[in-house]
């Protein structure tokens, strides 16, 4: 039986992880959309296998290119499965969704499911990583977006959300070199040491809460990050992450992913931020 939600998957150059992704979705998901960055391998030569609703268009930030997705496509129903092309649904996920919408009435605008990660081909269940709820299935008029998020983009809503006991994997073949994982999170940290600045001066999209929705706990959260002084704030972190919340036990490959997703990123980020504000001062 096909549920009555379209799948949107954002791509360039996936053609390692779109396949897996796609399969998790083609037997139950009633569409399938593709959004492309004007890939330069076979990604799009994959999806066609899977789906005909593919369409490309420039890619600026996350949040520029599903806002465009969501605004100009015809989309069909009403709630959406946002995913990034190293995303699988789980089969304990499909399940969950198919008893939800046998059901006349959906008591939700928004669903938050578990979060897989998985890193250097090992599933990081330690560190305050597992389970990290996020919102991934969402009604297409209720969701928002944060225009100050130039990375680690959200979906949010302000109505009733619910958590979901299926997960969704996330596994990026291509991260499986370090080399890559390392020079994509460079650039990375430079756009959210921008992001961090920026958001010193608006709101953010959804109230900050301790006891909220997970995404507003997470903002709480952040808000008192950014407290700490610069530099000694990547320390703590990777302390709280490593030892406290038992990132140890994640093995060698935790020991990698703890130290430069904990440390290392959070370290560049404070690096890039010294550097911006110093260019500004200079001015």
């Amino acid at each position: 039986m096909k549920i009555p939600i379209s799948a949107v998957i954002l791509t360039y150059n996936e053609e390692k992880n779109i396949e897996k992704c796609l399969k998790s979705v083609f037997d139950w998901a009633e569409e399938i959309w593709v959004i492309d960055s004007y890939s330069t391998d076979k990604t799009l030569e994959i999806a066609k296998r899977y789906t005909d609703k593919i369409c490309q268009h420039k890619f600026e930030n996350h949040i520029e290119q599903w806002e465009w997705a969501l605004k100009n496509l015809p989309i069909k129903n009403e709630w959406i499965l946002g995913l990034d092309a190293d995303h699988t649904v789980s089969e304990e996920l499909k399940q969950e969704l198919t008893e939800i919408f046998k059901s006349s009435v959906i008591d939700a605008d928004g669903f938050y499911v578990k979060r897989k990660q998985f890193f250097l081909g090992r599933w990081i269940r330690f560190g305050g990583y597992y389970p990290k709820y996020l919102l991934k299935i969402f009604k297409k008029d209720k969701v928002i977006f944060d225009k100050n998020e130039l990375v680690d983009h959200h979906f949010y809503i302000k109505t009733k959300t619910r958590k979901l006991k299926g997960s969704i994997t996330e596994d990026n073949i291509n991260e499986r070199d370090l080399s890559f994982w390392l020079q994509k999170h460079i650039r990375y940290a430079e756009l959210q040491a921008k992001e961090y600045i920026n958001k010193a001066h608006n709101q953010s999209a959804i109230p900050p809460k301790f006891f909220g929705q997970p995404d507003a706990r997470t903002l709480f959260i952040k808000n008192i990050y950014i407290k700490i002084p610069l530099f000694m704030r990547a320390l703590f972190y990777f302390v709280y992450r490593y030892f406290f919340c038992f990132g140890f036990l994640d093995g060698r490959e935790g020991l990698i992913f703890h130290f430069l997703q904990g440390f290392w990123y959070r370290f560049m980020i404070d690096a890039f931020i010294c550097q911006y504000k110093k260019t500004i001062n200079n001015l």
